[in-house]
């Protein structure tokens, strides 16, 4: 092989690493928010698609611009929420590309200005620019504004945050309608309350660092007993509003019943087990409980 082949070669083996090393960095910032994040959002773009005859012909677009836009979405919120926590992830998630050394804070503060243009190019291309725009003032709040320090204003910036990441899941595909509010509002507006349970799993570092949390500031039983009554409450909200109109179908009733299911499984478990891995455990079932109603949503719209 010739000087100039060889050279070409060696190049393109360093691009190779430098793209699959990027590739890997930011799996790392994301993979512990992408149940939050990049999951639900793309589940309400196929329930959107899914809605008044889908066009299977467009679902390869729709996935791939979806999954783009939510990657997108996850990243800039995972980065300046790293950048904000890093103190407190060399603690409890040593992992993490910061306090793991992966990346320096001008790197990491470099890569969240290029995803947060590229997230903005991806709303106006897309059509969602309003929603994109809320979601990067709704974050610089949450992590850099100090909003996350107290649970009245954290709670009402997730909500915000919800509202963006439906809404923009939705636009994307088709203009929003009344349904498509209702199933927005009734996952997001909770939000102010449920979202709390959290809290309930670090209640001693979020003490150290000087947090307001709701088990703080109202001691953790009185908070137990509020979550769960929250989440026992839920399946009336999820019921009435979003499955009861569609009728007494043999699939929307299996799932109101799982919904129900769900939701009293999470109330019970935040009365019974309350030690962190398990409060732990308990959050990422309401993850899983919000994935499933907008997978829900793809089955019965």
């Amino acid at each position: 092989m010739h000087a100039p082949a060889l050279f070409n070669a060696f190049v393109r083996l360093r691009w190779l690493e430098a793209v699959r090393s990027e590739v890997i960095l930011h799996w790392k910032f994301n993979r512990y928010d992408i149940a939050a994040t990049f999951i639900p959002g793309l589940l309400f773009v196929l329930a959107a698609w899914h809605a008044n005859q889908p066009d299977w012909s467009a679902l390869p677009s729709r996935l791939f611009w979806g999954s783009l836009y939510f990657w997108l979405y996850c990243s800039v919120f995972c980065i300046s929420n790293q950048l904000a926590g890093e103190h407190e992830d060399r603690l409890n998630k040593p992992d993490r590309p910061l306090p793991a050394g992966l990346v320096t804070r001008h790197g990491a503060w470099g890569r969240w200005l290029i995803v947060m243009g590229l997230f903005t190019l991806a709303g106006w291309r897309l059509g969602v620019l309003e929603w994109a725009l809320l979601w990067q003032a709704v974050l610089v709040l949450h992590n850099q504004g100090g909003a996350s320090r107290h649970y009245a204003t954290k709670n009402l910036v997730m909500v915000f945050g919800a509202v963006a990441q439906l809404a923009a899941a939705w636009q994307m595909v088709r203009p929003l309608t009344p349904t498509a509010w209702d199933w927005i509002l009734v996952l997001a507006l909770p939000l102010l309350t449920h979202v709390s349970l959290q809290d309930l799993r670090d209640v001693a570092g979020d003490r150290a660092v000087g947090r307001r949390t709701l088990p703080i500031v109202f001691g953790e039983w009185p908070s137990r007993l509020l979550l769960a009554g929250a989440f026992a409450l839920l399946p009336v909200a999820t019921h009435f509003v979003l499955l009861a109109p569609l009728g007494p179908r043999p699939d929307v009733v299996t799932l109101d019943v799982l919904l129900a299911g769900f939701c009293l499984v999470i109330a019970g478990r935040i009365l019974w087990l309350r030690y962190p891995a398990a409060d732990h455990r308990t959050y990422m079932l309401y993850n899983y409980w919000y994935c499933f109603t907008l997978a829900a949503a793809i089955v019965v719209l």
